[in-house]
């Protein structure tokens, strides 16, 4: 059986507090718009972001791997 390859569907700044979603419709990443505080959303145009990837997110759906 192949493993399936997922890929991650939102991610926020660590610094700023930017939260984006990937739009399949356009093949990129864009800005999260149904958050209540929108100016969080945005975060800093200044910003060098720093993506919530702390190693958590599991690339391949664990019933495909076999041990």
């Amino acid at each position: 059986m192949v493993p399936t390859l997922r890929f991650p569907t939102e991610r926020t700044c660590e610094r700023c507090g930017r939260t984006e979603v990937w739009a399949d419709d356009v093949g990129s990443w864009r800005l999260a718009t149904d958050d209540a505080d929108s100016a969080r959303a945005v975060g800093s145009p200044y910003c060098i972001h720093e993506w919530d990837i702390n190693g958590t997110f599991v690339p391949f759906e664990r019933e495909g791997l076999e041990a």
